[in-house]
């Protein structure tokens, strides 16, 4: 496979064709924001917190899916850039109910995290203070639509990983929401394996194990690359 030589933010550096601009940069040591990529799972570009600015482009390009080419000059933190990621920030709170005093993920959210990165606190449009509903039918996990941010890192996950295909997207527009079967409780979804995949892979609180306290609500994002590697190299144990 070929090299393609390229600049990030003035960094001179080499990587395998194919190779994403969210990848390179994360060889060549430059942290682009993200909140829909998941290690281990296909990228589908859905929060648009990596848009990086490419000289002789005249549009904002998803790193996590948009591929290096030979002599790219990329910038990944401009002015411009910090302001339209502050303001996909802005949006997530205002379109949810994301009340963070009161959530369990308090403290371990990304979303929360991104916020104080990019500078965030306030949100400049009106919140919509939606009407969503929470499913706790499941015996060990639940989900709150007021938390989710439509990353699909559970869709993904559950599908690419377990194999399960319990999760899904319905609807369109401000009416989009993750579904459990065909928009079943999640209880009485026959292929879910319990496996809690998907609760590691939430970036919010939105889906989290029932009876967990704030401290004890921390992500393991390495579980998933591990079962990526494992799978990969036939390294599973009995």
């Amino acid at each position: 496979m070929s090299v393609k030589t390229l600049t990030i933010d003035g960094i001179d550096i080499a990587v395998e064709e194919g190779t994403t601009i969210l990848k390179a940069a994360e060889e060549a040591g430059v942290h682009i924001p993200t909140l829909c990529h998941l290690e281990g799972v296909s990228d589908v570009g859905a929060c648009r917190l990596c848009l990086v600015e490419i000289a002789g482009i005249n549009k904002l390009l998803p790193a996590c899916v948009t591929q290096v080419a030979e002599g790219m000059k990329i910038s990944t933190h401009s002015e411009q850039l910090q302001e339209y990621r502050r303001m996909i920030v802005e949006m997530l709170f205002a379109e949810g109910n994301h009340v963070c005093a009161v959530c369990v993920a308090n403290g371990h959210c990304e979303l929360q995290d991104v916020a104080i990165e990019v500078g965030m606190d306030h949100s400049r449009f009106p919140y919509r203070f939606p009407n969503r509903e929470i499913d706790v039918s499941h015996d060990r996990f639940g989900i709150d639509h007021n938390r989710c941010i439509m990353c699909t890192r559970c869709v993904r996950v559950c599908d690419e990983i377990e194999g399960a295909h319990v999760w899904d997207v319905a609807n369109r527009g401000a009416a989009s929401r993750v579904i459990t079967g065909l928009d079943q409780p999640w209880s009485e979804v026959e292929a879910c394996t319990s496996c809690g995949k998907c609760v590691d892979a939430c970036p919010t609180g939105s889906i989290f194990r029932k009876g967990s306290t704030v401290a004890e609500m921390e992500r393991d994002k390495t579980k998933l690359e591990f079962l990526v590697t494992a799978r990969e190299d036939k390294q599973w144990t009995r």
